[in-house]
């Protein structure tokens, strides 16, 4: 018998003259019962693969509807405005680098959770590692984690 797993995503920004932006992402997926019977760790994977899947289109579509408004300045996800890095010519946001501890933190949390972290630092930042985003970024970034971590109670 198939068991389907539903995972949803939403996440709403704000942006200048008390606006907001918001996106949702949510998937059906039907996987095979037993999996929940007898694989818990991969059943678990299957979880976060699909929470990883929502939060890279979120991303993606903020991202896309931020540029897509060219009468105002492009908008980082957090709503501040994006200049151009100084080292490789990206946007990047006005605000200070990752911390050491936030890093740390990013690394350890995609090691938990098997995750291919240069490839979502890529997708949802255009970033090569951790510690190329800014403490929002890298903030931003902790909380969708662990709000896809099995066992913390949050994903919604």
């Amino acid at each position: 018998m198939p068991l389907t797993l539903n995972v949803g995503l939403a996440k709403k920004v704000g942006l200048p003259a008390y606006g907001s932006l918001g996106v949702s992402c949510s998937v059906e997926v039907e996987l095979d019962a037993m999996l929940l019977l007898h694989d818990q760790e991969t059943f678990q994977q299957k979880v976060r693969q699909a929470y990883v899947a929502c939060q890279q289109a979120v991303q993606e579509e903020l991202h896309r509807q931020q540029e897509s408004d060219t009468s105002e300045p492009r908008l980082a996800a957090h709503g501040l405005p994006l200049v151009a890095g100084p080292t490789n010519g990206q946007a990047r946001d006005r605000t200070r680098p990752a911390t050491t501890n936030q890093v740390r933190a990013i690394e350890t949390i995609a090691r938990r959770q098997q995750l291919d972290l240069g490839s979502l630092l890529q997708a949802r930042f255009s970033a090569q590692a951790p510690a190329d985003l800014s403490i929002a970024e890298a903030s931003s970034l902790i909380d969708e984690l662990n709000s896809a971590a099995p066992g913390t109670g949050g994903g919604r």
